[in-house]
C-alpha cells in the first residue's frame, strides 16, 4: 500500500519542495477530512487519494493536480464545500476539485441520465482546465484496480462505462499506457473466463514465440549497428483486450492473430526514424500497402510514429514501430507528457492544443445538444474514430473517421459551411454529398446562400460534429416554423371571435401563460402548431367572460392560405396527395402539426369527428414548390409498356419517384406512378399526355 512518504521521495525529484510540501497539506487535509470513513475493502478512506495522486506522479504531474487527486472527493464525500477547499488551496484546485466531483444533488430519472449529466458537467470542467480529465482517469484507474471488492453487478457496470467512455478518452489524449490497463482490467470484470483462457493461451505461446523472437530482435540490432545507429529494440506483447477485439471483429482464431511479430525501436531523432526504416525495408520485404507515416501526419492525440509491415524468416509478418525517445512518452503518456516535457519539448505542445481542440468541439457539442444522452451519444460517435486523411483544395489536410462523407467534411471545416453546403467535388468532379470518401482525396465543397442542412443528411453523416449541427439547425428550424403556425392559428382563432393576439391585453395573455405554466407566448404557439393545445379552445380560455361564440363558427371562418413554405411544422397526407388547385382541409395532428388533407379524401371523413382539429385551408395563389400525386394508369399487358411510360415521363421532365406494377388479368395491367408537379394544370398536362400512348387504356388520380 502506497504510502505518504513514499510519494513524497518520488515528488522531491521533480517538484521543487515547496510544491511537495503543499501536496502534503492536501493529503493531511483530505485524511482528517475523511476521519472514519471506511472503502468497501476496509481500508481508510484516504488510502483512494493518495493511490490516485501516486498514479499522476508516475506521470510527473504538476503540484496543482496531485492537490485536486487528494482532495477530489472532499466535497462530494464530506461535508466540506468548494469555498472552503478555494480558501485553502486557492481557486484553482478548488475548481479542479469540483470537476472531477460527481453530481450527486440531482436527482436523474436514469442512471443513463446521471451518468450522462455527470461526464457533460466533466466536459465543462475540461474546457477551463484540461487537467481535469487526468484527475478523472487517474481516479476511474484506481477504482478498477479495486473492482474486486463490489458486488458483480455493480463491477460489471462500471467496467461497462470504462470501457465506452474513460478507455476511448485516454486513448483520444494519447494516454496509451492507461487505456490498456482500462481495457484489459474492464474485458476482466465484464468477461472473467474469455479474459482468463485467452491469458493461459498467451502464456502458453510465449515460450514457443522466444526463440524467434529474439532471433529476429538480434537481425535488427546487429543490421542498425553495422549502419551506425544507435537503437533500442524491444519486442512487443498484444495486450487481453486488443487479442479478443481482434478476434471478435476479425472472425480469427487466436493462432491467427498471434501470427504476427511486433517490435518497437525507439531511435534519438526524426532523421534516424527514416534511415533505420531504409534499413528494415533491406532486410525484410515489405507488405505492400502497410506503411503508415504518423509522424508527417500525426493521429488526433497527437501519437507520431512510423509503422511498416514486412515479410521475415519463414514468411512471419513482423510489425515494426519507429519512433524517438520523446514519441515514446507522448505514445505511453499523451496528454500528460504535455507536463513532462513542457520545458523542452514542443510535440508534447502539439498534443496539448489538440486536446484542447477537442475539448473545445465537446463543449460545442454541448451547447447544441438537446440534452444529455443525446450529448453522450455524440461523444461516444466521436470517440471511436478509425481515421482517414483527407486534403482541401488549399492542401490543408482534414482527419475524419472512417465512413465519412463530404457532409462531415464541410462541418470539419466550418459549421456555417456544413450548413450552407449544395454540393461536392472529390479529386475536381462532381460527386454525391453521401459518398464515403477516402485517404488521399481532395474534397472541395459547393456552398449557396440561403442554402439549409436537409434532413436526409441524418443517414449518412457519421461524425459527432455533423450531426450534432444538423439536429440543433433542424430542431431550431421545426421551433420557428411551429412558433409561425401556431400563431396564425391562434390569431385566427381570435379573429373569428371578435379579438385578434395584438388587442388581447398582456396582463390578460400573461395570467393565462401563468396559469397554465408556460414560460412564453413562444412555448404556448409551439404547442398549439403541434395539435397537443387546440386553437378554438385556447382562444375561448384566452378571452375569458368576453367570449362570445358565433353560430355556425367552425363553417363560416375564412379559410387560411397555404402557400408551400410553411416548414416542417405542415405536411401533406401520403393518403390523398393534395396538390395546388385541390380543394383542401386541414387537421391538427398532435406532434405532427398540420396534415393537409384533400376534401374528398376518405380518412378525412373519420377526422371529422374531432371538429375542433380541423382548419379550413385554402391554396395562396403564389405557391412554391412541387408536391407528389399518384397515378393509376391500366395498359396492356405488353412487352417493353413500363419503359415506353418512362420514356414518355422523361420527356416531360418529370422524375418517377415510385413504380409499381400489379397484374389486373391475361391482357390488361394495373401501374401505380409516384411523382412531383407543380399543380392540377400541370398534371392534367401529363395526363393528356400519358392517354395519348397507344396502349394505355385509362388513367385515374386515385382519391385514397
Amino acid at each position: 500500500m502506497q504510502t505518504i512518504d513514499a510519494l513524497d521521495s518520488t515528488l522531491r525529484s521533480y517538484l521543487n519542495p515547496e510544491q511537495t510540501q503543499q501536496v502534503r497539506r492536501a493529503y493531511y487535509f483530505a485524511e482528517q477530512a475523511h476521519y472514519g470513513q471506511l472503502r468497501r475493502s476496509g481500508e481508510p478512506y484516504v488510502t483512494h487519494p493518495l493511490a490516485v495522486a501516486s498514479i499522476l506522479a508516475e506521470m510527473h504531474m504538476d503540484h496543482q493536480s496531485l492537490m485536486a487527486a487528494m482532495l477530489h472527493d472532499v466535497i462530494e464525500d464530506t461535508s466540506i464545500d468548494k469555498s472552503a477547499i478555494g480558501s485553502q488551496f486557492g481557486a484553482t484546485v478548488a475548481d479542479l476539485v469540483d470537476g472531477v466531483s460527481k453530481l450527486t444533488q440531482m436527482e436523474f430519472d436514469s442512471l443513463a441520465e446521471k451518468q450522462a449529466e455527470n461526464f457533460q458537467k466533466m466536459a465543462l470542467a475540461m474546457a477551463r482546465d484540461i487537467r481535469v480529465i487526468l484527475v478523472k482517469l487517474a481516479d476511474r484507474l484506481h477504482n478498477m484496480r479495486t473492482l474486486g471488492v463490489l458486488a458483480p453487478k455493480k463491477a460489471r457496470r462500471i467496467a461497462r462505462e470504462t470501457l465506452e467512455i474513460y478507455a476511448p478518452i485516454a486513448m483520444r489524449l494519447g494516454m496509451n499506457t492507461v487505456r490498456m490497463e482500462f481495457e484489459d482490467l474492464g474485458f476482466r470484470a465484464l468477461h472473467p473466463m474469455r479474459a482468463r483462457r485467452i491469458e493461459a493461451a498467451r502464456n502458453a505461446s510465449r515460450g514457443n514465440r522466444k526463440e524467434l523472437i529474439d532471433k529476429v530482435r538480434n537481425q535488427i540490432e546487429s543490421t542498425l549497428a553495422q549502419e551506425g545507429h544507435v537503437a533500442e529494440v524491444t519486442g512487443r506483447e498484444k495486450h487481453l483486450y486488443s487479442i479478443y477485439k481482434k478476434m471478435k471483429s476479425k472472425k480469427k482464431s487466436f493462432a491467427e492473430i498471434m501470427d504476427i511479430y511486433a517490435f518497437r525501436i525507439i531511435v534519438d531523432s526524426v532523421d534516424t526514424c527514416y534511415r533505420v526504416l531504409g534499413c528494415i525495408h533491406s532486410l525484410y520485404k515489405p507488405v505492400p500497402g502497410e506503411f503508415k507515416d504518423y509522424i508527417a501526419i500525426p493521429k488526433a492525440n497527437g501519437y507520431q510514429s512510423l509503422h511498416t509491415i514486412t515479410m521475415g524468416m519463414h514468411g512471419v509478418p513482423i510489425e515494426i514501430q519507429i519512433r524517438t525517445q520523446e514519441m515514446e512518452e507522448m505514445a505511453n503518456n499523451g496528454i500528460a507528457a504535455h507536463w513532462l516535457y513542457k520545458s523542452n519539448g514542443q510535440s508534447a505542445n502539439v498534443s496539448h492544443a489538440r486536446a484542447r481542440q477537442w475539448v473545445q468541439g465537446l463543449l460545442e457539442m454541448q451547447q447544441r445538444a438537446g440534452n444529455s444522452l443525446e450529448f453522450i451519444e455524440s461523444v461516444k460517435i466521436d470517440l471511436f474514430p478509425d481515421e482517414i486523411y483527407v486534403f482541401t483544395p488549399k492542401g490543408g489536410i482534414l482527419e475524419l473517421p472512417r465512413g465519412a462523407t463530404p457532409v462531415d467534411f464541410a462541418y470539419a471545416v466550418h459549421t456555417d459551411v456544413g450548413n450552407s453546403c449544395v454540393a461536392c467535388r472529390i479529386n475536381r468532379r462532381l460527386a454525391p454529398l453521401s459518398e464515403p470518401l477516402e485517404s488521399g482525396q481532395t474534397v472541395e465543397i459547393l456552398t449557396a446562400r440561403g442554402a439549409q442542412p436537409n434532413p436526409s443528411w441524418f443517414n449518412y453523416a457519421v461524425t459527432a460534429k455533423a450531426r450534432t449541427n444538423i439536429r440543433h439547425f433542424l430542431k431550431h428550424q421545426t421551433r420557428d416554423d411551429s412558433v409561425t403556425l401556431g400563431r396564425r392559428l391562434l390569431d385566427k382563432a381570435l379573429v373569428a371571435n371578435g379579438s385578434s393576439l395584438d388587442k388581447l391585453p398582456k396582463q390578460q395573455l400573461q395570467d393565462y401563460l401563468g396559469r397554465n405554466e408556460y414560460p412564453s407566448l413562444q412555448d404556448l404557439l409551439v404547442d398549439i402548431a403541434r395539435g397537443n393545445r387546440l386553437p378554438p379552445i385556447t382562444a375561448q380560455q384566452l378571452l375569458g367572460s368576453s367570449f362570445d361564440p358565433q353560430p355556425n363558427n367552425v363553417d363560416d371562418r375564412s379559410p387560411m392560405s397555404i402557400c408551400g413554405t410553411e416548414g416542417f411544422m405542415v405536411s401533406y397526407a401520403k393518403c390523398c396527395h393534395p396538390i395546388p388547385g385541390d380543394p383542401i382541409e386541414g387537421y391538427l395532428s398532435s406532434e405532427k402539426g398540420m396534415v393537409v388533407h384533400r376534401e374528398i379524401c376518405r380518412n378525412l371523413g373519420e377526422m371529422r369527428e374531432n371538429r375542433e382539429r380541423l382548419v379550413a385551408l385554402r391554396w395562396d395563389e403564389q405557391v412554391e414548390g412541387e408536391y407528389l400525386t399518384h397515378l393509376r394508369i391500366e395498359v396492356e399487358n405488353r412487352r417493353g409498356m413500363i419503359a415506353v411510360l418512362a420514356t414518355r415521363m422523361n420527356s416531360m421532365g418529370i422524375n418517377i419517384e415510385r413504380i409499381s406494377t400489379d397484374d389486373k388479368d391475361y391482357q390488361f395491367t394495373l401501374v401505380d406512378l409516384e411523382f412531383m408537379v407543380k399543380n392540377r394544370v400541370h398534371l392534367a398536362n401529363i395526363i393528356k399526355r400519358l392517354r395519348g400512348i397507344t396502349s394505355v387504356r385509362r388513367v385515374i388520380r386515385s382519391k385514397n
